[in-house]
């Protein structure tokens, strides 16, 4: 890590608010201190730098834009394909600890664009919509007809969206949370009392901690400004959200240093906006079989008559630990789910 970023955070300005030290109202002054302090004297970006460039990265043409992906090949040249995809606000990242324990399958884990990693964006409109299509013929380059797909927030938007695109393609999903988007129009007239129970839930849950979405959808200029300029305030934007979404102790602190410092390094904060900002178009329902994994400390774990309204469900796992990062919090029980989608998708 160059010495600009450390001036920079060295000299940070600090900021109070009569609620300091209310982690209630975001992360605390006395929290972020710490970080920053670590990020500026004994944190080393190039040995999380280096880990991640050792792995297999390809590059693959999709239409009018490049992909750039983690290629995980099986020593069995005809293993079942996964493709896992990650969410905000975090990157491939998310699936590392998972990909030692998925050997006996072909691992496709994209970059999604305008995210860490990704090749620099060639449209300004880069919908959940749009980077279905990027992944799917990107998928197809790579000379894979048939697949399983799998993750939440984002990746989950996008990986629903594949599936109604291309039942041929996709043999099953394994999710761990329904597209969020669907609690916005659900009528919950037509729901189960649980289910409507969840959509009351969800809306308490927008009202109390859904101000990044508005933020981020539709100012997103002003936002990047603020984060792209600073470190100080892309740590406490995102370290936030990672610890207050995830089980307890989910992350060190030079882990949540990585993941925050692979935005800075990528300068994608802003770009990582697009798939608030634009519109989605989400299916009415998706027939492929699904195992829907919830995790007790995930936002907003849906219960198993809503998730049925839009998802095939033949499998509903709720597991005892694990928040919205399951992947990298709980990778044993994720793999364990996702494997059971492999099985699924290969049923006649």
């Amino acid at each position: 890590m160059n010495s600009e970023i450390r001036e920079r955070i060295r000299h940070t300005r600090r900021v109070t608010t009569p609620w300091s030290d209310d982690a209630t109202r975001g992360v605390t002054c006395a929290h972020l201190d710490d970080l920053l302090a670590r990020w500026a004297n004994g944190y080393d970006w190039g040995v999380h730098e280096r880990r991640i460039r050792a792995l297999p990265w390809v590059t693959v043409q999709a239409g009018d834009c490049e992909l750039r992906v983690i290629h995980q090949r099986s020593a069995d040249p005809d293993a079942p394909v996964v493709v896992l995809l990650h969410g905000w606000p975090d990157s491939v990242l998310r699936f590392e600890r998972v990909l030692p324990l998925l050997a006996d399958l072909h691992v496709v884990v994209p970059a999604l664009p305008g995210f860490p990693f990704a090749a620099p964006l060639t449209t300004p409109r880069m919908s959940s919509d749009r980077i279905a299509g990027i992944v799917a013929d990107a998928l197809e380059q790579l000379g894979y007809a048939r697949y399983t797909l799998s993750g939440g927030d984002v990746g989950g938007t996008v990986a629903e969206i594949l599936a109604a695109r291309h039942p041929d393609r996709v043999g099953a999903l394994h999710l761990t949370n329904v597209a969020p988007q669907r609690a916005l129009t659900a009528d919950p007239a037509t729901l189960a009392p649980d289910a409507a129970a969840y959509l009351s839930r969800s809306a308490r849950w927008f009202r109390n901690e859904g101000g990044y979405i508005a933020q981020q959808s539709t100012r997103p200029n002003t936002l990047a400004v603020a984060l792209g300029d600073s470190p100080a305030g892309l740590a406490a934007w995102i370290v936030e959200k990672l610890e207050s979404w995830s089980d307890h102790a989910a992350f060190t602190q030079d882990e949540l240093l990585t993941w925050v410092t692979a935005y800075w390094v990528t300068g994608t904060i802003g770009t990582s906006f697009a798939t608030y900002t634009e519109p989605v178009v989400l299916p009415d329902r998706i027939d492929a079989p699904t195992v829907l994994s919830v995790f007790p400390r995930d936002i907003k774990p849906e219960p198993r008559s809503y998730a049925e309204v839009f998802l095939n469900i033949r499998e509903y796992v709720e597991h005892s630990a694990g928040g919205h990062f399951a992947a990298w919090e709980q990778p044993e029980a994720y793999a364990d789910d996702l494997h059971r989608a492999v099985e699924l998708g290969s049923q006649p």
